[in-house]
């Protein structure tokens, strides 16, 4: 099955979890977690809900002759027989936002050849309260409902969007680039995050702690397939990354090369005063 096919998959999933959203959204005890995921989170309600609307359609690709291995937040590894094709997938990324009402959180799903985020062939991510949908095929440009977008151009720290999971130690960390951005924004959804950035909507992310390969990989595709950087705090590629479950490493994502190394010139000077 060709990169093309399986986006036309992913947003088969998108419009189903569109459509069911309502019925999710009022559902008594949406509040009350059900467990752990296999990546620690909590898993609430939505989230399940998510993740069975995704594995039924899987499990038809299967039916159909498709092999790959699932990788999801919620229930870990699962092989549909033998390949090197991987899919890495955040259900719900930003469950805290969903069970709240708080319309910013998404869904997404990236596809590897290979084990490590060297392979990334397609990235899919929705705002699945918004519908803003946006993807990537390798070399093939990213989108956003439908149009080709780029990100920004500007050279300065205007926008900045951040991730303080832990703020007592994130904060601290991303101080220096906070103190340099005209404007600060915390949404919530770290796939939504790059994809916007993606888009042009601000010129800089950065998640003070370790993320996880689910949260971001999609992303990261966008990313660079808009024209954009991405790397760990200290400026290192993220490509040797391995597809799982793990926390890996906190994130700098910039709208070009030139707000990269401004940002990781202000983490730099600040680790050395």
């Amino acid at each position: 099955m060709t990169n093309e096919q399986w986006l036309s998959i992913f947003k088969d999933i998108g419009k189903q979890l569109r459509s069911g959203l309502p019925s999710i959204m009022g559902v008594e005890g949406g509040l009350t977690p059900l467990g752990r995921g296999a990546g620690g989170d909590k898993t609430f309600p939505v989230d399940k809900w998510a993740e069975d609307i995704i594995i039924t359609i899987l499990e038809g690709v299967h039916r159909a002759g498709e092999s790959f291995t699932l990788i999801s937040e919620e229930r870990g590894v699962r092989n549909f027989g033998e390949s090197d094709l991987r899919l890495l997938v955040d259900p719900i990324d930003g469950s805290n936002n969903a069970k709240m009402g708080v319309p910013f959180f998404s869904t997404s799903i990236a596809l590897i050849k290979g084990e490590t985020l060297a392979g990334l062939e397609a990235g899919y991510v929705l705002n699945i309260a918004a519908g803003d949908e946006f993807w990537a095929l390798k070399e093939k440009g990213a989108y956003k409902n439908q149009k080709k977008i780029v990100s920004a151009p500007s050279k300065d720290i205007a926008i900045i969007a951040y991730e303080a999971s832990t703020p007592k130690s994130d904060i601290p960390r991303l101080l220096p680039l906070l103190q340099a951005a005209r404007r600060a924004r915390c949404f919530g959804s770290l796939a939504l995050d790059l994809a916007y950035l993606a888009s042009g909507a601000f010129n800089v992310f950065a998640a003070g702690n370790r993320s996880r390969a689910f949260d971001f990989a999609a992303g990261m595709l966008l990313l660079k397939e808009a024209g954009g950087m991405i790397t760990d705090l200290d400026g290192n590629a993220l490509d040797s990354i391995p597809v799982g479950l793990e926390r890996t490493v906190p994130l700098l994502a910039c709208a070009n090369e030139q707000v990269q190394r401004k940002a990781l010139h202000l983490l730099s000077e600040a680790r050395q005063r």
